[in-house]
């Protein structure tokens, strides 16, 4: 079997060091890479850091509009499913390079399967949903990451093509954690472990209204401890061009670092301010309290369980939020055990005969 894995962006990446572990001597894995994160932190760094095979192809397509961008990934993509011959195509997440390479196999009749399908934020402001929800109708095998997940295809009438393999970002964040483990905070800021916050803003609808994030960075300020930010260039750009000061206040400003620096940088801090969806989840594995900035979550066994707390307007409260009480130790599993990996493949071994 042949399995043509697509990937573009950090998030992708992380899930995609487990299933290339995976795969080896199980199938034949080629991976192709669009270039949707083309940073040395967002996307390189990532395949050393992971020890993810390096890419069969690398697209390079680069920022864009999302039709832009999006429509330049399926032109080639296009060219690389043919020339590839695959039995699957493996897509990741709800990036635009997921619905591209879903787009590209489905017109060439090639089966795709998508990893982390079935997870719905319920907001169609979001481009991540769209992506999300158009995959899942396009694809032939869903690998769901939650029951919840399981249900929400359930309800959207996919239920046959549904199977729940857990979360691979679980069993990734799981080994990494183990790594690192009793290092020192990999951040160029001088932080003391537990007595910093890292944060991360990235999504549109919080960093494009300069009203709106200039209100966020200034109550981020006003937190009691020191805040790493981990600015992304288009946040930096963009905050420049509004004329926020994103060293404001208690924020000590810092570059993306690569994933086992973040995942060392968040289980040793105080707790996490993020509008990620991966980080959220990651922070309740870490056991390390999560203020999301953001009306709702994919994630909302986080929510439930109390290690997460949504937040999405009156910022003047995000410091009181944020230094709130530890929350009530669980030991639930809603995400898996770390294993999601081998149970995917073993799906898509199963589809394939």
């Amino acid at each position: 079997m042949r399995v043509l894995s697509v990937v573009g962006a950090r998030p992708q990446f992380v899930k995609l060091a487990p299933i290339a572990r995976a795969m080896s001597g199980r199938a034949e894995h080629r991976i192709a890479h669009t270039g949707q994160h083309y940073d040395h932190n967002m996307s390189g760094a990532f395949f050393t850091d992971l020890g993810i095979p390096e890419p069969d192809v690398n697209l390079g397509i680069g920022s864009g509009k999302h039709g832009e961008q999006t429509g330049a990934m399926l032109a080639g993509l296009e060219k690389i499913v043919e020339d590839a011959e695959p039995d699957w195509v493996l897509v990741y997440g709800d990036t635009n390079s997921t619905l591209a390479a879903a787009l590209a196999a489905v017109k060439l009749h090639v089966p795709v399967a998508h990893l982390e399908a079935g997870l719905r934020s319920f907001n169609r402001r979001m481009p991540e949903e769209h992506n999300r929800v158009l995959t899942d109708h396009a694809a032939d095998l869903l690998l769901a990451p939650t029951q919840v997940a399981m249900d929400h295809l359930a309800t959207e009438g996919l239920a046959a093509r549904s199977v729940l393999v857990g979360d691979v970002m679980t069993d990734v964040l799981f080994a990494t954690r183990d790594k690192v483990a009793g290092a020192p905070p990999a951040l160029s800021a001088p932080v003391s472990p537990g007595e910093y916050y890292v944060a991360t803003i990235h999504r549109p609808d919080n960093t494009d209204d300069p009203e709106r994030l200039r209100a966020i960075v200034e109550n981020i300020g006003k937190v009691g401890k020191p805040v790493v930010l981990l600015a992304h260039p288009r946040l930096c750009s963009l905050a420049e061009r509004h004329g926020i000061d994103l060293d404001a206040g208690s924020i000590l400003l810092s570059e993306p670092v690569g994933y086992p620096q973040l995942v060392n940088a968040a289980m040793q801090s105080a707790g996490v301010i993020t509008d990620s969806g991966g980080l959220q989840k990651e922070a309740f594995l870490l056991r390390v309290p999560c203020t999301t900035l953001r009306p709702e979550t994919e994630w909302v066994e986080t929510v439930e369980l109390g290690w997460n707390v949504l937040m999405n307007s009156d910022f003047a409260a995000l410091p009181g939020i944020v230094e709130r009480p530890r929350p009530t130790a669980t030991e639930a599993a809603p995400y898996g055990d770390g294993h999601a990996a081998e149970s995917a493949v073993n799906a898509l071994l199963a589809a394939a005969r």
